[in-house]
């Protein structure tokens, strides 16, 4: 039976076919369609009229393409009552008038109105008739048409009301053809039924995962009883990809028919306290050999035949033979799973130490583990060198990267408080703690897992998902295992981004050493059309050891380190050149912005150092049009240039003019 047919108007409407006269067979055994023709409504379908009368109307307009005057702006469909189903809506009381009117009368009602809009416009309710001329219509159909596009040839209203009627009673017939056809569906279905059950039981045993094995424990029970609504409450803590498989949660469910079901390994039955006002709930438990895993809820809607006896042992066979084959899916799938555990974690293990560079490994680490455990969003903080709060070294969220947050805030710092992880299930439902991740990303379920370093947490892994209960234990169990091992890879890039560091770096000035500028200002010759070199040397300085000693000639030599460092650029290369002499390369400026520069150094360090030195600086520059461009030229020229400052009296700044002769 369809949504809009009943029992009673089937029997009813089979009676007026039969004393029709019109065959429901022909000659050959097919069903014959010309009793069709003959079949009108009768006031057993008028409750269901309002949703014909929406399906006709959009296969109208549908049909209709191409027609201005015929869309669902211009038109609108009423029921016998007045009411509009479908179509345009005016917010206009002189409908119902014009409705009744044109259904008392059988014919077209012109009324003239202003719309919404303020423009006037024509407003034609067409009647739809029944099949049955002496019956009175049971629709209208409004045409509504501004004053300038008004129809003058009103036939065609009623060719397109004629054509509204058709794709009507297409509807209405399709109705009475599927309750035919269903009822011999669901015959047929009957009498395979027993005969089918030993290929389910033997398909069952097929599959050889999981998932195959409740798929076709639902659709067996789904083509046998589809009247019947199935759930399957699991105990495991795994998640399904199929919508009517859920968790069991105990603890919510009381002593309902599961919780019986589940507890004593035996089917349960809640059967109805009235025979119609009730449903009826059957709990078949999931089970095998080692032990229950789940309870299958079927509720027979109120009011159905109850099933019988027959019907329930064979479901109780399907589930016993169902939780066999679950059982043995599981298994394998178990076994497979720690196979592939394993195998990731070796991979990913070789793939972080084949990198020591600290950014590569933050998004390797974030996309693996995206992809592993089939997260939605992924975030990798870290402490900072002060230790006052969390950055974000690598996400697939990009409003979250290189943000901050502070150390004692969110999950990241439960876990950098008590070094332990972090897995929720609802955080909507938890709201234990506030997280900036779980808001922004609108997650729900969260695995977190903290790095550390000889013991001490120094940052975070967290995973999350917008599905609730999405992560199962061993998925927590997995990402444990994988944190040491990117804290380990994070450390030794680190560690190897110090040395590095280290080994460019001045111990004394913490300026960068010789060769690191070389390297850089040869890189910046390959890329850039420009750049100036700075070479600065710190007048009388050996003067300044035998007066004072070493120890004051190393804090001359660091303040002057200072004021270099503190009166250039963030991208300008500061470095200790050889004794007390510096070197500042200047990317992308001329000789005249590099004097500016210079000068700031020079009186700088005339003023703010005790015991006061001077310095002398020597200026030269680079462009792409130079013949040869060199380091070892620019150089060249460069301390040629301090010499001759040097030679003119010290405490001056002196610009090599060797391009200019």
């Amino acid at each position: 039976m369809s949504e809009f047919s009943t029992t009673d108007q089937q029997t009813l409407d089979s009676k007026t076919v039969q004393a029709s006269g019109a065959p429901l067979f022909d000659d050959k055994g097919y069903t014959s369609f010309a009793w069709l023709q003959n079949m009108d409504m009768t006031p057993y379908d008028y409750p269901y009229i309002n949703q014909l009368l929406v399906q006709g109307y959009r296969n109208w307009i549908q049909q209709s393409n191409g027609i201005s005057w015929i869309s669902e702006e211009c038109t609108a469909v009423f029921n016998f009552t007045g009411v509009r189903v479908a179509g345009r809506e005016e917010d206009d009381d002189e409908d119902l008038e014009l409705v009744e009117r044109c259904c008392i009368s059988r014919e077209m009602e012109v009324s003239q109105r202003k719309l919404r809009d303020g423009s006037l416009a024509f407003v034609y309710m067409v009647p739809i008739l029944c099949r049955n001329y002496k019956k009175d219509p049971f629709a209208a159909l409004r045409f509504t048409r501004t004053a300038q596009h008004s129809v003058s040839n009103q036939d065609a209203l009623l060719v397109a009301s004629l054509h509204f009627r058709s794709c009507f009673y297409s509807k209405f017939e399709y109705i009475f053809m599927e309750d035919i056809l269903g009822m011999q569906n669901r015959s047929e279905r009957e009498g395979r039924r027993r005969s089918i059950l030993f290929q389910i039981v033997k398909r069952m045993h097929d599959k050889i995962d999981v998932e195959g094995v409740l798929d076709e424990v639902f659709g067996s029970i789904a083509y046998l009883f589809p009247h019947v609504d199935i759930t399957l409450y699991m105990s495991q803590d795994r998640h399904s990809r199929n919508p009517q498989v859920k968790p069991l949660l105990l603890h919510e469910r009381d002593e309902d028919v599961c919780v019986r079901a589940f507890m004593k390994g035996q089917m349960a039955v809640n059967e109805p306290a009235g025979p119609h006002d009730e449903i009826t709930e059957i709990g078949i438990p999931l089970r095998g050999k080692q032990g229950v895993y789940g309870v299958f809820h079927m509720i027979l809607p109120a009011g159905a035949d109850s099933m019988e006896k027959v019907d329930v042992e064979l479901i109780v066979m399907m589930a016993d033979t169902a939780g066999t084959a679950f059982e043995n899916a599981k298994l394998l799938e178990q076994s497979n799973v720690l196979i592939h555990e394993l195998r990731l974690i070796n991979e990913l293990v070789q793939r972080l130490n084949q990198s020591l560079k600290l950014n590569e490994i933050f998004e390797f680490a974030v996309q693996e583990l995206l992809k592993m455990f089939m997260a939605d969003f992924c975030c990798i903080v870290q402490l900072d060198q002060d230790e006052s709060c969390f950055k974000v070294m690598s996400s697939n969220v990009e409003s979250l990267k290189l943000e901050s947050y502070p150390r004692e805030g969110g999950f990241a710092g439960l876990i950098s408080k008590t070094g332990e992880p972090v897995i929720v299930s609802d955080y909507r439902k938890d709201g234990k703690i506030s997280s900036r991740f779980m808001d922004t990303t609108g997650s729900q379920s969260l695995m977190a897992v903290p790095m550390k370093n000889r013991g001490t947490p120094r940052g975070v892994i967290l995973l999350s998902s917008k599905l609730p209960h999405f992560f199962s234990y061993d998925n927590y169990k997995m990402l444990q295992m994988l944190a040491p091992h990117i804290g380990l890879a994070v450390t030794n890039a680190m560690l190897h981004a110090e040395v590095r560091r280290l080994a460019n770096m001045d111990m004394l000035t913490g300026l960068y050493v010789r060769h690191y500028v070389d390297r850089i200002i040869q890189e910046h010759q390959e890329k850039d059309f420009c750049g100036s070199l700075i070479l600065v040397d710190i007048d009388q300085f050996k003067q300044v050891n035998d007066t004072y000693g070493h120890q004051t000639g190393d804090e001359i030599l660091k303040s002057v380190s200072n004021i270099v460092r503190t009166a250039t650029r963030d991208e300008d290369v500061c470095a200790r050149w050889g004794g007390e002499e510096l070197a500042i390369y200047l990317p992308q400026l001329g000789v005249q912005q590099a004097l500016e520069y210079a000068e700031k150094i020079r009186c700088r360090v005339q003023y703010e150092t005790d015991p006061q030195v001077t310095v002398s600086c020597g200026i030269a520059e680079w462009n792409w049009l130079d013949e040869q461009i060199s380091i070892e030229s620019l150089f060249y020229r460069a301390d040629m240039a301090l010499y001759e400052a040097k030679n003119e009296g010290r405490n001056r700044i002196v610009i090599d003019h060797t391009d200019d002769m």
